[in-house]
């Protein structure tokens, strides 16, 4: 496995492509996980990948940066993959930005959840690091191809600076000065972009969702000035290519083609934009200080609707002190599906209010029959996440019947943090059996952290031998904390009649 890390437009892409030219000739074959999704096909292919193959992850964070877990997963397979003598030989090239390649190497804090175990595990030893700017060998030899006749090469010598040859030849001057003369509309499309893709949007970009974000960029004298068609015309001066055949914002176009013989043509989604990604670098750096206006908050809230996104965006606004924001946008990812978002708000809004049907109730906390009122109604609420919480206040409370119903109808609705809980307090009230039956369906549906859970508390009850069959329930669905407890329970990876447990290395 090798990773260039790099800048954007340093040529990182086109190395690996010129690496992997001589295998060609040997049969190999490359394979680019892309359709449904990157990190659905990897998850899924990555398995069965055969010998003699290019496993080519270009924009390496979509795989294993990708949420609910799956990054680690997607890590998880490739190690799998890497260290199986009978699938190889195989070659996994990859490509990283400076700032992804430092989050997945990072260490946790004392304290901290370790978000990328495997991950960093996974790059240790095979990340290739690239110059931003040629060295003087290399431009050099640059000078000697320039002299041969190389236009290209003497054009980008005589006004790159600092070495920087491969962006200039990239577009990146262009893409620049495209952005500082762009009309007031265009520009503010681009601004809004940027700050989408710092905060965690993208790299594909709601049409909808740009449109009603741009709109708090414009002061009042260019709102004012806007024609009718301003976004057709903004989006066409953006859409037009500079060197490089780049564009700063470029139409998505999603392949709709059936996968599958007899299956029917899938619905083109709504229409998307992607930054370039030299522009995309630009404003993580340039509007790194700035906070979005009003407008781009409530057009996140109204038109993102991948709960990874919303949770980025969520924590996004809380740390620029848009509270309420921060609020809503982590409802509307529970209500996407994204389990943790109903721990965050408990842990910050208890007692603050709750969702009756469309209308949100604010509450006094020190209100305990006003809140028990309105927990009452939320009881009706389709929302899994209004129920799971009516069931933490209840258990609070002290009444575990109540929180079990609670949690119980929020189950139904496949919240699994409410099968955690669930679980939970039939362990502490002595119903294994019980409590082992939720954990398995939690775990089933992505929350093998119940397992986990439940194997510690056998473990401080003296349940060793119950306590290690939970936690290789638990490993088995891809955790390190599992597999710590593990190692906890038997040191030298021995079952007690010596036969080895785990390979720990």
């Amino acid at each position: 496995m090798a990773v260039l890390v790099g800048s954007s437009s340093t040529g990182k892409t086109r190395a690996c492509w010129e690496a992997v030219q001589p295998l060609a000739p040997a049969r190999w074959r490359l394979w680019h996980p892309v359709d449904p999704t990157y990190s659905e096909a990897a998850l899924t292919a990555l398995a069965h990948v055969p010998p003699r193959t290019v496993v080519w992850l270009d924009e390496t964070q979509l795989y294993l940066g990708a949420g609910q877990g799956i990054g680690e997963r997607i890590a998880a397979a490739l190690r799998s993959l890497l260290t199986d003598p009978v699938r190889g030989p195989v070659l996994v090239l990859g490509t990283l930005w400076p700032v992804y390649a430092r989050g997945y190497s990072a260490l946790p804090q004392p304290g901290t959840e370790d978000r990328h175990p495997q991950a960093r595990k996974l790059l240790a030893g095979c990340r290739i690091s690239l110059p931003d700017s040629f060295d003087a060998a290399a431009t050099a030899a640059t000078r000697t191809l320039a002299a041969a006749g190389d236009r290209q090469l003497a054009q980008a010598l005589k006004r790159a600076h600092d070495g920087r040859l491969t962006q200039y030849l990239a577009g990146a001057p262009e893409l620049l000065h495209r952005y500082e003369i762009s009309s007031p509309a265009a520009r503010a499309l681009l601004d809004a972009a940027m700050d989408a893709r710092r905060l965690g949007v993208g790299p594909h970009l709601p049409l909808p969702f740009l449109k009603q974000a741009v709109e708090s960029y414009l002061d009042n004298n260019d709102h004012d000035a806007l024609s009718d068609d301003w976004l057709d015309q903004a989006l066409e001066e953006l859409s037009r290519p500079v060197h490089g055949n780049l564009a700063p914002l470029r139409r998505v176009r999603h392949r709709i083609t059936p996968t599958t013989p007899g299956s029917s043509p899938a619905t083109p989604p709504q229409p998307a934009y992607r930054l370039v990604d030299y522009l995309d670098q630009h404003g993580r750096h340039q509007r790194r200080l700035l906070c979005p206006p009003t407008s781009f908050w409530h057009a996140a809230h109204t038109h993102l609707t991948h709960p990874d996104e919303l949770v980025a965006v969520a924590d996004a606004a809380g740390r620029r002190h848009r509270l309420q924001w921060a609020h809503h946008l982590r409802y509307r990812a529970a209500d996407y599906g994204n389990t943790s978002s109903s721990y965050v708000m408990w842990d910050e809004w208890v007692g603050n209010g709750f969702y009756v049907g469309q209308d949100f109730i604010w509450l006094n906390p020190w209100d305990t029959e006003g809140v028990d009122a309105v927990i009452s109604q939320a009881g009706s609420s389709d929302r899994p996440s209004e129920l799971y919480r009516g069931a933490l206040r209840r258990e609070r409370a002290g009444d575990r019947q109540g929180a079990e119903t609670f949690a119980q109808q929020a189950a139904d609705r496949s919240n699994t943090r409410a099968l955690h809980r669930l679980a939970v307090m039939r362990e502490e009230a002595g119903d294994r059996k019980g409590a082992e039956t939720l954990a398995r369906q939690a775990a089933d549906r992505g929350n093998p952290l119940v397992l986990y859970r439940l194997a510690v508390m056998r473990e401080e009850a003296g349940d060793r031998k119950g306590a290690e069959t939970l936690a290789r329930q638990a490993a088995d669905q891809g955790g390190l904390r599992e597999f710590d407890l593990l190692k906890r329970l038997w040191p030298h990876g021995l079952d007690p009649d010596g036969t080895p447990t785990h390979d720990w290395r």
